[in-house]
């Protein structure tokens, strides 16, 4: 039997940032096993105990995609605690062959989102948008375009124990160097707060959430990892070229970039249609 305690968190915590997990991440997996903690009240008595949270997982509504990033926070855990003959198998999935409409941000919805942030005046935000758009970066590598970076054309992004080169748009650099230098940003990130400090996950997701209501775009497609899949979509059909997409991106497998390449559901459709098979 697993006691889940307090104790075992704050240990778990240290396993994890020792293993140069990202802040993220720690965070993300502390969630997870807490949410096992608060069903099995703090004791988990077998295998058993954690079949029946993955069920409960399941029949609360999570997509098997949300179940399954819990459940690696859970294995995770397990191997913690020297139990891994517990860990659980994650949902089988078969992979979608387009893209679901209603989470499909399109060509029209981006230009929507840069036109109502320019119309509010929020320079910051309208040249957020493209440098995420532009380059295909995540979320939390956006503090890597700095104002040195921006000299040399390319930025230097540290991510997951990788380190990769994205190269930056002229245009972009450009933009971004006038926005500096009417805000007298010297130096260090391009995107800070009013106080200085550097953008985070947080203020993004509420910026865009904001500009998607003003924009009167889906707010359910307007995040920042969207934009990134914006930027694949484009640069797959523009060169057809997935193994550089994947360097891009800074996969590891092509398989999690074909994800990023699939079709929209409106463009599947029309192939179907097309088909000489109904008479």
């Amino acid at each position: 039997m697993i006691k889940l305690n307090d104790k075992m968190l704050a240990e778990f915590t240290t396993y994890l940032v020792e293993r140069e997990c990202s802040a993220a991440t720690v965070a993300k997996y502390l969630h997870d096993v807490r949410q096992l903690k608060s069903y099995c009240g703090g004791r988990v008595k077998d295998k058993t105990a954690l079949i029946a949270f993955k069920q409960h997982l399941q029949s609360q509504g999570y997509a098997a995609s949300s179940v399954n990033s819990m459940l690696a926070a859970v294995n995770r855990f397990l191997d913690f605690a020297k139990v891994p003959m517990w860990k659980l198998r994650f949902l089988k999935v078969q992979r979608t062959v387009f893209s679901a409409k209603e989470r499909e941000l399109t060509r029209q919805d981006y230009e929507k989102l840069l036109m109502a942030a320019r119309l509010e005046g929020d320079e910051r935000l309208e040249l957020l948008v493209q440098t995420i758009a532009a380059t295909g970066i995540r979320v939390s590598e956006v503090r890597a375009v700095t104002v040195e970076s921006l000299r040399k054309r390319q930025a230097v992004i540290h991510n997951k124990g990788k380190i990769r080169t994205i190269l930056l748009p002229k245009k972009l650099c450009r933009d971004l160097e006038a926005y500096c230098g009417k805000r007298a940003i010297r130096q260090g990130p391009v995107f800070v707060t009013r106080s200085g400090r550097p953008l985070d996950r947080g203020n993004i997701w509420k910026m865009m959430k904001r500009l998607a209501l003003r924009a009167r775009v889906e707010p359910g497609k307007v995040f920042p990892h969207n934009l990134r899949h914006l930027f694949a979509r484009t640069f797959y059909k523009a060169y057809k070229d997935i193994a550089r997409l994947a360097d891009i991106l800074g996969h590891a497998s092509i398989d999690t970039t074909r994800i990023y390449t699939t079709r929209t559901s409106i463009e599947q459709q029309r192939q179907i249609e097309r088909l000489p098979l109904l008479v």
